[in-house]
């Protein structure tokens, strides 16, 4: 399940470092975490849809790689993207 474009751009000018920033690790990180939203409200409803349930787990893979790549890299930046994003305790 893809995004619609205008809560992508929405999710990109939250995320962006800055005006023309739509790769950095912070924007594809709240990208995937928005489609991991998206793919658990649809699995909710129906659990036996196995091929979703793959590409969510897919997602969370290259989510948490991007993560451990900031972590690794610039852990003050890893600390403020987790925060934004409510994805640890």
């Amino acid at each position: 399940m893809s995004l619609l474009n205008k809560s992508k751009k929405e999710v990109i000018a939250d995320f962006a470092q800055s005006k023309n920033d739509s790769g950095s690790v912070e924007v594809q990180c709240a990208i995937i975490t928005q489609q991991i939203e998206n793919l658990s409200k649809h699995l909710e409803s129906h659990k036996k849809d196995f091929s979703s349930r793959r590409g969510l787990l897919i997602l969370v893979g290259k989510r948490r790689s991007l993560l451990d790549y900031l972590k690794s890299s610039n852990s003050k930046r890893y600390e403020v993207l987790i925060k934004k994003l409510e994805i640890r305790k």
